[in-house]
């Protein structure tokens, strides 16, 4: 029976990184195991739609990626021979590249993985681009898409990143403690970003990609059973619970965003609402408290709140000028005048949003004119929300979020402006 397209897209992304550990761990060549596992996936992605899937789907993989991998090591050694020939003047011989008769033993060395894409070598870009690709599955013109840069730029920085940890001979394994917490913020940056493009998918149809937000709160547990009292990693992972369990009231029978003052609370995973809280209270408790435990309280806060009108925003106003003094982030920022708004009104808010609009790494995003648009509606100036609404709509690449604040703006359209002076 054949399979869909979406079937064998979300089991080739759930496998992809298990088949490149299993070749990097028997190869000792990362780079070259990429390449070939990433012509076994375009095998993949051909047939198993038409012919359906094998019995084994990552043993499939694993085969026609090993076999390909020993094309690609035997390619290269003879290369190295012919160049070592042309030095010397030597006759050539018969050296090919090890091969073995089966593939290693079933594992997943995800984590491990992961590790190994933040190598210290890297510049953080480099990690995090190399991560998205290998473990999170991303294509890369995605990620160009998340850097803001032209996709064959994404592309050398992925290639120059890969030859890198080939250069440094550095063995999969886990990293021993000491190296492994100075890749701990990479790591935990990479599985932030992950989670948030499975949360909003920066690009095409669809709100979410579920795949992706399942890999990461996968891979974040994995890392809270490697590291259980480091308190950032149980803050991440509370962060994860807490956004994702109100992943199911996001959309409509449509598809269509519902945003999160209109969300039918009753939908909201309870369960995660409670993991997540317990996580994020005892983390704060232990300390020292980072960026990743401030986002989860924010988080805990919107959950717990019996409704919109009542939930803590000075609480939350304050855990985000916290959040804002410790990372000097302009999204941030963003959130804190929209908080400052629902504290103090919307001239407030407005004027908060002074700092943000002039930060550079802003430039062009639609978050910016929706938190405008936002306001200005707050504050009755239905002509500027329109503009605002508008300009954010252009420029989301994101279809649900285009259509929500297309659809905002129509409202606003047609609701007669007020006659007279206002009220008071």
């Amino acid at each position: 029976m054949a399979a869909t397209n979406h079937v064998v897209d979300d089991l080739l992304r759930e496998l992809a990184p298990q088949v490149i550990g299993v070749l990097t761990r028997r190869f000792g060549d990362f780079a070259t195991a990429e390449d070939a596992v990433q012509e076994a996936l375009l095998a993949a992605a051909t047939q198993w739609p038409a012919e359906g899937l094998p019995d084994n789907p990552r043993g499939w993989l694993i085969q026609v990626a090993y076999r390909r991998m020993i094309e690609l090591v035997r390619a290269e050694t003879a290369r190295r021979d012919r160049e070592e020939r042309a030095a010397r003047r030597e006759p050539g011989d018969r050296r090919t590249a090890p091969a073995a008769d089966e593939p290693p033993a079933d594992r997943d060395d995800t984590l491990t993985l992961l590790f190994l894409c933040c190598h210290p070598s890297l510049t953080t870009p480099s990690a995090i681009a190399l991560t998205l690709r290998a473990v999170g599955g991303l294509s890369t013109a995605e990620i160009a898409r998340a850097f803001l840069v032209p996709e064959a730029t994404m592309a050398q920085r992925i290639s120059r990143a890969k030859q890198r940890i080939r250069d440094s001979g550095l063995p999969f394994q886990l990293p021993e403690p000491a190296d492994r917490q100075a890749r701990l913020a990479a790591v935990l940056h990479v599985l932030y970003l992950v989670f948030t493009e499975g949360h909003t998918a920066s690009l095409g149809a669809g709100l979410r990609r579920v795949d992706l937000a399942e890999e990461a709160i996968r891979l974040a547990r994995q890392m809270r059973r490697l590291l259980p009292d480091d308190s950032e990693v149980a803050g991440l992972l509370a962060l994860m619970l807490l956004t994702d369990a109100r992943a199911d009231a996001r959309t409509g029978p449509a598809g269509e965003l519902i945003p999160l003052a209109e969300q039918d609370r009753s939908r909201w995973d309870r369960a995660a609402v409670a993991e997540g809280t317990a996580l994020v209270t005892a983390a704060m408790a232990r300390g020292p408290v980072g960026p990743y435990q401030l986002q989860a309280a924010v988080a805990a806060l919107h959950d717990e709140a019996p409704s919109a009108a009542a939930t803590d925003w000075p609480q939350i106003l304050a855990l985000y000028g916290v959040l804002e003094r410790l990372t000097g982030s302009p999204v941030v920022a963003l959130n804190r005048a929209v908080a400052t708004a629902m504290v103090h009104g919307p001239a407030a808010g407005l004027d908060a949003l002074a700092a943000p609009a002039a930060d550079p790494r802003l430039a062009g995003s639609h978050r910016l004119d929706a938190a405008r648009a936002h306001l200005h509606e707050m504050a009755g100036d239905r002509d500027a929300a329109l503009r605002h609404y508008r300009a954010a709509a252009a420029r989301t690449t994101s279809r649900p979020e285009q259509e929500y604040l297309l659809m905002r703006a129509a409202r606003l359209a047609a609701t007669p402006p007020p006659v007279g002076p206002p009220p008071g």
